[in-house]
């Protein structure tokens, strides 16, 4: 859940009046991977963000990670050109208008407790989804029926045209859970559910590995699943260990205690160099990290007054807070739809402004505020929070605004911010799936937008208006009525994007397979041994 200019991938567009149908001769499945191997698992080091490993609660990083390895979606994203690829489903086609979807399944696959895998899954694993309400749930916003006419045939209707669906489908979110063995545990769509606790020690998917354990702050284990339908991974276990520490994520890298490191900064490439046993490259990401205004938390009343917002924007100094966290190693971005996708291209960038930012307090009577800004203490996408925090308080405090910063843990500021909430927070962000319609129904002040009830400001009504029509559009009038949408949410100034940030791959030198993907973000099962 950023971009940089400059992007070789390109992205991958649905029209609204197509009718598409792909085989699966594309399929995930397929591939030139070496043969499985039994003497070799596979260690991660990264900053884990797991909050819980319910497939219908989850969202986060690593929760793309663990949900792309362990359950699997109707369609996936080739992450060497951004292209979609059919995965459980092995054929769709869409209606003229975009509002009905069918997709055909594969008849072969099973759950990890040889199951096989049926449309009734599929239907109740959407419909849990968008049940629990959860933070991924704005993916299945708009569906007015999932229907099942025979077990491998799925049809999803929409009450408006939502020419992103297939895109959305890609989101690992989306993934089909064994629903026979989730509701024998507890599991529903309401607020009766009681199976996370039991998600947190099993797993109900047909994906390539299972849940072996999970120790929270510690590490997160996978092993083969043996009943996998496609090509065996080639890893028989795959071990996710908690290391928040970049330093300490490149030392292991190093020593050969760890496979890959997630969160290497990118000032450490030089102390790569010439290692024979490591290999590491810098590439561009659609990841970023902002500011999120919230009028409506105790504190930030200031925040409700537009000229407040707009100030903090010109207040913040973007490129040195590119330099102080990332070497320079980055970009600046113009609006949460991040460069890159659709939408996004010509957009005015942020300016550093202090005198105009100084001159908006003073047209709104605000002299002095002081407003909390608490925040996870992370380091992600190689940005260490607190670096940047206080490059942002620096700034803020030389046009009169005093920040009070207030680092917290990851569990305790999720917390926080979904009670009483924060007035000022940092958050990051790493796409979905490959449609910018996510960030519109993310960032968007529209109703229902994530952020929405938090910024405490009117809806936009040219927002909702220029979504709609971008949802049933195609071609160059969708990408200009994305790029309006993009200037709407600058204006907004809710939603600040401070830094993309360059990515630093870096692995062991028989690891072949890396890669960065804009719905899964790393893709174990097409990792491999060369």
């Amino acid at each position: 859940m950023g971009t940089a200019a400059g992007h070789t991938r390109r992205i991958f567009a649905i029209g609204g009046a197509a009718v598409l149908a792909l085989t699966a001769a594309g399929a995930v499945t397929a591939g030139d991977r070496p043969e499985s191997s039994d003497a070799r698992e596979l260690i991660i080091a990264r900053d884990m963000d797991l909050t819980t490993l319910d497939p219908s609660r989850v969202y986060c990083d690593t929760c793309q990670i663990f949900m792309t390895a362990v359950y699997e979606t109707l369609i996936t994203v080739n992450p060497a050109d951004n292209s979609l690829e059919p995965r459980v489903a092995e054929s769709w086609e869409v209606n003229e208008d975009s509002t009905v979807y069918t997709f055909t399944l594969r008849p072969d696959i099973v759950f990890a407790d040889g199951a096989p895998l049926t449309s009734a899954d599929v239907r109740w694993s959407w419909e849990r989804l968008g049940g629990l309400a959860g933070s991924a749930s704005y993916l299945v916003g708009g569906i007015t029926s999932i229907d099942t006419p025979d077990d491998l045939t799925v049809v999803v209707t929409f009450e408006s045209p939502n020419s992103a669906f297939l895109n959305v489908v890609a989101a690992s979110y989306l993934a089909v859970v064994n629903s026979a063995m989730a509701i024998e545990n507890g599991a529903t769509a309401d607020e009766t559910d009681d199976a996370e606790g039991w998600f947190l020690e099993n797993s109900a998917g047909s994906g390539p590995y299972v849940l072996e354990s999970y120790s929270e702050g510690d590490e997160l284990v996978l092993v083969r699943n043996d009943a996998y339908w496609g090509t065996v991974p080639v890893f028989p276990g795959v071990t996710l260990l908690q290391v928040q520490d970049s330093t300490s994520q490149l030392q292991q890298l190093q020593s050969g205690d760890v496979d890959i490191a997630m969160q290497i900064n990118v000032d450490a490439l030089g102390q790569l160099e010439g290692d024979e046993n490591v290999t590491a490259e810098l590439i561009d990401s659609y990841n970023f990290v902002y500011l999120a205004l919230l009028a409506a938390a105790p504190g930030g009343e200031a925040l409700a007054d537009p000229n407040v917002r707009q100030a903090i924007r010109m207040a913040v100094d973007y490129d040195g807070l590119l330099d102080i966290t990332l070497g320079g190693n980055g970009n600046v971005q113009a609006s949460p739809i991040p460069n890159g996708f659709e939408g996004s291209e010509g957009l005015p960038l942020p300016e550093h402004d202090p005198d105009g930012a100084t001159a908006l307090l003073a047209d709104a009577g605000v002299d002095g505020v002081s407003i909390t800004a608490a925040y996870p203490a992370l380091n992600i996408y190689g940005v260490d929070f607190d670096t940047m925090m206080a490059k942002v308080q620096q700034d803020l405090s030389a046009v009169g605004i005093d920040l009070q910063l207030e680092p917290m843990e990851f569990a305790a500021w999720i917390e926080r911010l979904v009670g009483e909430g924060i007035p000022i927070t940092a958050v990051y962000f790493a796409p979905d799936h490959p449609d910018s319609s996510q960030y519109v129904q993310y960032f968007g002040m529209i109703d229902g937008g994530t952020w929405f009830a938090g910024a405490g400001v009117e809806p936009n009504a040219t927002e909702a208006d220029l979504f709609a029509e971008a949802l049933s559009s195609s071609g160059e009038e969708r990408t200009a009525l994305y790029n309006q949408l993009g200037q709407a949410m600058i204006d907004d100034a809710v939603i600040l994007p401070l830094v993309n940030p360059q990515l630093v791959l870096a692995s062991a030198s028989d690891i072949t397979g890396m890669h960065y993907s804009s719905c899964c973000n790393l893709d174990l099962g097409r990792l491999g041994l060369g």
